[in-house]
């Protein structure tokens, strides 16, 4: 059995209720269950939250809301790890033996059902205990700077002041999507960020970080500009469908 569990607190501060906010029409947790039902590979999609207006979204969306987040899993502090511990450890008790865990997060709209699968077949062919998504970082990393407490510039590194971009070793981070994980790495509490991870790559314009009202107003304008391309791509595709009957 293939379980989704969705951590979906509803005391964010940056964003005011970041979960069930509008985004291109539909509350922001909607996109994320909607990826989940539409890859097939779940037999309960399980949201985490202590806020019950966000159960009730989440329940009218189709997904399942099964008990509410204990206090002390509800603060700023507990990280996502305990939270789905938590809720594995409820499913368990209620469905029997679980085979493979996906944590999706809330606030994730360029999730697809497709990355979902190849999600789980990368994990599945390989000896991880981990498969999350990454991308790349679009600057070398190791040519960041700082501002200075004098208001001034400083680099991180360097040493490589002179390296040439193309020398310098590529960087990724963490897409904030998804986790797919075996069930003995959740309740072990296992790191994502290492060895016991495989990444699944994903191109940059499918990712963005939605922590700020600036970041909203991007993801938005990537959101529907992809969606507009795959308007267009799919209708010139059956024309030439079309053509070629």
């Amino acid at each position: 059995m293939n379980i989704a569990i969705i951590p979906a607190r509803g005391g964010s501060k940056r964003i005011p209720r970041k979960n069930i906010k509008e985004f291109c029409g539909k509350p922001m947790i909607a996109w994320s269950i909607e990826a989940a039902q539409a890859s097939g590979l779940f037999e309960h999609i399980i949201i985490s939250t202590d806020d019950s207006e966000i159960a009730e979204i989440a329940r009218q969306c189709g997904a399942d809301v099964p008990f509410m987040r204990p206090v002390e899993l509800s603060d700023d502090y507990v990280g996502t790890g305990a939270v789905i511990k938590h809720a594995v450890e409820w499913a368990i008790h209620n469905f029997g033996e679980l085979d493979f865990i996906c944590t999706i997060y809330a606030t994730a709209p360029f999730i697809t059902p497709a990355d979902l699968i190849n999600g789980l077949a990368l994990l599945t062919k390989s000896n991880a205990l981990i498969a999350f998504a990454v991308t790349s970082f679009p600057f070398p990393v190791q040519r960041a700077i700082k501002i200075t407490n004098k208001e001034r510039v400083a680099m991180f590194q360097p040493e490589h002041f002179l390296t040439r971009s193309q020398d310098l070793e590529p960087a990724y981070h963490d897409a904030g999507q998804f986790y797919w994980a075996r069930t003995d790495a959740v309740l072990s509490e296992v790191s994502a960020f290492s060895d016991a991870a495989i990444p699944m790559i994903l191109p940059r314009y499918q990712v963005q970080d939605i922590d700020t009202l600036e970041d909203w107003e991007r993801a938005e304008l990537m959101f529907k500009a992809l969606h507009v391309y795959e308007h267009i791509s799919g209708s010139i595709e059956d024309k030439q469908n079309h053509i070629q009957e």
